[in-house]
């Protein structure tokens, strides 16, 4: 499974209530018949990316805030929009919350370089487990042992310069120029196996991702992933930004392997 397509099981498994009402975010195998579409590689799309996360991987603490929607497909074919917000704070290499918050459901997960803690606030439970020492193992550890992804993940694996090859590109190119919240920004599609994406980048000495597109193909319906991203590269942070101090009444229960 492609880093995007596992973006889009990852908000559907953090933000759906209840799965018996919404179709199965499995992947599902294309017809036989069906071969991945392939176009022109663009180099300046391709070396758009590589800038992007050249700057990005220079960044050492950031704040977050996105504007999401998703598309949840009906067990009867209906298509529903829904509408969240994420959030990231983030300290470089070994810190962050990440808050994920729809009409269904809130998830914080707060990593403080030791430990990962999952919290359900509107439930009043939380998990904690032991952690590795830096982001990225963390989160692919998550991901592994519990099934826990985070929405957006690909922003830390670009910030990375040691990211393992992501999927290969069938298709990349300049769509053009655009504006995103009033952010002169460029616009760029690419195309890999099972997604096409889309990424609206920041003009300029900032060339931070400004919108993100991801549009799962292998399920008929093309279900969409949006978020717009508002950018604070100079956080303020204390020492109890990135600690969980669960209230009176809040119960700890146990995460369990997903395998």
């Amino acid at each position: 499974m492609t880093p995007f397509r596992m973006a889009l099981c990852a908000c559907l498994a953090l933000v759906v209530a209840s799965p018996a009402t919404v179709a199965s975010a499995a992947p599902k195998a294309p017809p036989a018949e069906t071969a991945a579409p392939t176009g022109e590689i663009e180099p300046d799309a391709v070396q758009a990316l590589t800038r992007m996360s050249a700057y990005l991987g220079t960044l050492t603490a950031f704040d977050i805030k996105a504007e999401t929607s998703l598309d949840l497909i009906m067990t009867d074919g209906q298509k529903l929009k829904l509408d969240g917000a994420n959030r990231y704070i983030v300290r470089r290499p070994n810190a962050f919350t990440v808050e994920v918050a729809t009409p269904l459901k809130v998830r914080r997960l707060i990593y403080d370089g030791k430990s990962l803690t999952l919290f359900a606030p509107e439930l009043g439970v939380y998990a904690t487990v032991p952690a590795p020492p830096t982001i990225r193992a963390t989160m692919d550890e998550a991901g592994e042992r519990y099934g826990l992804v985070v929405p957006l993940a690909d922003l830390f694996r670009w910030m990375d310069p040691n990211q393992k090859a992501r999927e290969p590109l069938t298709a990349a190119m300049l769509v053009g120029p655009a504006k995103v919240a009033g952010v002169d920004c460029d616009h760029y599609a690419f195309r890999e196996d099972e997604v096409d994406w889309q990424i609206w980048i920041e003009k300029g000495d900032r060339p931070i991702p400004r919108k993100i597109v991801i549009i799962d193909r292998l399920d008929p319906t093309r279900p969409q992933f949006e978020a717009r991203l508002d950018w604070d590269l100079s956080p303020k942070l204390t020492s109890d930004t990135f600690a969980f101090h669960p209230d009176k009444g809040v119960a700890q229960i146990r995460l369990t392997s997903a395998k």
